[in-house]
């Protein structure tokens, strides 16, 4: 697990956000917490291979089709499917792999982490800004 020290510099670093399973239906999570993250100045880079826009931002068909820099991957898909993700993650920029309130994978998260990244799992970014960013 995570601390909050570690969460509020990933939160405070971090600009840009690859949104994995990023949605264009406003009443669900995973359009509601990246609008909120780029309400916050965070640019968002959605990854949904079924939107050619979301949020304004172009959407992506995978990881492996942006090629800027981003800092997290935030992962809002079910769990048994987030070892691609994970393996396509950790050939990428970021630093962090973030996954989203209800999400967890133990054997990609080990793995992601022996390959130096950050792993964040059933956490929400949104939730967890509200309590240690925008409340101070």
């Amino acid at each position: 697990m995570v601390d909050n020290a570690t969460l509020f510099k990933i939160l405070s670093e971090a600009k840009t956000i690859a949104v994995v399973g990023a949605s264009k239906n406003p009443e669900k999570d995973a359009h509601k917490i990246p609008k909120y993250l780029q309400d916050q100045g965070y640019r968002i880079i959605p990854v949904n291979p079924t939107a050619d826009v979301i949020l304004g931002e172009k959407s992506y068909k995978s990881l492996s089709d942006i090629h800027e820099p981003y800092d997290v991957v935030d992962i809002f898909r079910p769990s048994e499917d987030v070892p691609p993700i994970v393996d396509e993650a950790i050939r990428g920029p970021a630093k962090v792999i973030w996954m989203q309130q209800g999400i967890e994978n133990e054997a990609a998260a080990r793995k992601a982490e022996a390959a130096g990244k950050i792993v964040v799992q059933n956490a929400c970014m949104m939730i967890a800004h509200r309590k240690l960013v925008a409340s101070r």
